[in-house]
């Protein structure tokens, strides 16, 4: 089993930054990929981006060009920059894992909000 430790959300200004991180520990040798998701109230889980064992990544249209997503290997951690941030990607972000069935963090706030 995986488990998922995320920082880093908070309260910015649209057009501010954020770093998201996701800290895995245990069963860690069999995650193949990692990403995150975010949900805004009311609306469904939506994938934002993903990156796999091998370094390939994925984004969500909607954050091509503004997001970024990298792991650091050492530290078992996978981080998510958000830069020119906008009022609709005002959400919950959820870190996951994918190893023998999908592991989940807690949730970390992101508001984007003047």
């Amino acid at each position: 089993q995986v488990q998922l430790v995320e920082s880093g959300g908070g309260l910015v200004q649209p057009g501010g930054s954020l770093r998201l991180s996701c800290a895995a520990s245990g069963s860690i040798f069999s995650i193949s990929v990692m990403g995150w998701y975010r949900q805004c109230s009311g609306k469904e889980r939506e994938l934002v981006a993903f990156i796999t064992s091998g370094g390939a990544t994925n984004y969500v249209d909607s954050v091509k060009g503004r997001f970024t997503i990298s792991r650091e290997n050492a530290k078992n951690t996978v981080y998510l920059q958000m830069v020119s941030l906008k009022p609709e990607d005002t959400a919950v972000y959820y870190c996951y894992a994918l190893s023998t069935g999908v592991n989940w963090g807690q949730g970390t706030q992101v508001t984007v909000s003047s």
